[in-house]
């Protein structure tokens, strides 16, 4: 078995993965693919799998209390992403892997942070927390709610942006099985200043993939402190991203 799923790691692996993907994740993930090749199951249902497993965290982060519930939800959910990677995986290795499979993981994901966040806005609306200023808000405070409002239409509104924006009509790309950033090419930095944001953007990267680092705010019964910073981040992303719109189309025609 341990060859086996070393043989489909290697096979299996993106080029431009995360840290926590090529060193934790994806090593699991080889294993459970590993079993999953030998029964009639596809990447498909292994998507729905993971989509439901994921519900299941966020239905623990609202409905069991406290810092236990805190740490089943963040397990949930780590079993979730693990069973995110085998869909990939598993139709890597039997070169099934197609551009549907692929849209429809991405929108699996685009439903999953909405849940994240909706989540966790109850989850302290029930038992109290930081909100998004930094100050602690009690117990039944309607302003989590509110946040919590905020957070879902600023993830809606930055997946509908990465959606747009990815369009062959607009990046010039044409539609892959692959994640997006690996058909970007990579360009080593140059410049001093060209080094910090690549450096900035790999740490916002880093704390925009949730799996990454999620269990260590668990741990500390600080979902708050997360879920502020994984709105903010989407709020980042998504004023940068509009500024990119606004040069584009905003311009005045030359006629």
């Amino acid at each position: 078995m341990l060859g086996t799923a070393k043989a489909i790691y290697l096979a299996t692996r993106k080029k431009h993965d995360l840290v926590f993907n090529v060193y934790v994740m994806r090593p699991i993930a080889s294993f459970v693919v590993a079993v999953c090749a030998k029964l009639p199951v596809t990447p498909n249902q292994l998507t729905l799998l993971s989509l439901f497993l994921f519900a299941s965290a966020a239905a623990a982060f609202i409905a069991v209390p406290g810092y236990a519930g805190g740490i089943a939800g963040v397990a949930i959910l780590e079993l979730s992403y693990c069973f995110d990677c085998v869909d990939g995986m598993l139709a890597r290795h039997k070169k099934i892997a197609s551009k549907e499979g692929h849209l429809f993981d991405f929108f699996t994901d685009e439903l999953k942070a909405v849940l994240l966040v909706a989540s966790i806005a109850i989850r302290l609306f029930r038992n109290g927390g930081y909100g998004p200023d930094l100050k602690e808000w009690p117990p039944g405070s309607a302003l989590f709610l509110f946040a919590g409002i905020a957070g879902v239409v600023i993830l809606g509104s930055a997946t509908s942006l990465t959606n747009f924006v990815r369009r062959p009509e607009i990046s010039g790309q044409a539609q892959s099985v692959e994640a997006h950033y690996e058909t970007v090419k990579q360009e080593k930095p140059k410049s001093p200043a060209s080094m910090v944001a690549h450096l900035v953007t790999t740490f916002l990267r880093f704390l925009n993939h949730y799996p990454s680092h999620v269990y260590f705010f668990a741990i500390a019964d600080r979902l708050d402190v997360f879920v502020w910073i994984y709105v903010a981040i989407n709020l980042l992303y998504l004023a940068r991203g509009w500024l990119g719109i606004i040069l584009r189309f905003g311009r005045p025609s030359r006629g």
